[in-house]
């Protein structure tokens, strides 16, 4: 592909948090930006656990250079043994099975161009497991080892897939969160303070970008120094 060629992205969960300030950023660097989301006002209404409805919407789209997977939701909070399997699987249904949705409809396209960027949103929670969010978590470490396992098999293709581990961020997903367990994973962070959207965006940006070309199958942390590996 022509680097003087514009590039198209589609941002899941692109009407709020990080899917939104990610939009706000690729835009800003030229980026024609495809939103997916359920709530009002995104480019495409999809709901990322329906395959069949992610394929129809990919097709819709055509050519995509950059999948932002942001779409997420925190899902139940309470110890292990409280949460109902019906929590477990709705949380690893829009968690994972969104991200593996999305995957398989845009990576065979980025494969036959040559040139792709995956960015999927995991979190620090994946690799140190937060207290009273277990679905949460556990979707989260699945996020990251599919990414892991997707650089891998593209290593070779000129696609890239990488991951985000944020720590935690202002943004309206915070809001389920009880504020228990809000204010425990935010004392964990030496900078004493939440992460800014805008701050995350940045990151996602780059990772979008040419000037990545050797980094595959990668989780960077953006956690005001929690993270430990």
């Amino acid at each position: 592909m022509s680097r003087t060629e514009r590039r198209t992205a589609v941002i899941t969960g692109g009407m709020s948090g990080l899917g939104a300030a990610a939009a706000v950023r690729l835009t800003a660097a030229g980026i024609e930006v495809v939103t997916w989301d359920i709530a009002p006002g995104a480019s495409q209404k999809v709901d990322v656990r329906d395959a069949s409805a992610v394929r129809e919407a990919a097709a819709q789209v055509g050519h995509v250079d950059i999948l932002v997977n942001s779409a997420g939701i925190v899902g139940p909070n309470g110890p292990l043994w409280q949460i109902p399997a019906a929590g477990f699987r709705h949380t690893f249904e829009v968690n994972v099975m969104g991200t593996v949705n999305t995957c398989q409809a845009f990576v065979p396209g980025m494969i036959e161009r040559g040139w792709g960027r995956i960015v999927n949103l995991a979190s620090i929670a994946g690799k140190d497991g937060n207290p009273a969010m277990s679905p949460y978590s556990a979707s989260k470490a699945a996020v990251i080892a599919l990414t892991k396992s997707l650089g891998k098999e593209l290593a070779t293709t000129g696609v890239l897939a990488n991951a985000i581990a944020p720590a935690v961020i202002e943004t309206p997903m915070n809001a389920t969160t009880s504020p228990e367990a809000l204010a425990h994973i935010t004392s964990l962070i030496p900078m004493k303070r939440a992460g800014q959207a805008s701050e995350v965006a940045e990151l996602i940006a780059w990772l979008s970008s040419d000037k990545v070309s050797f980094s595959t199958g990668a989780v960077y942390d953006i956690s005001g120094g929690r993270a430990t590996y």
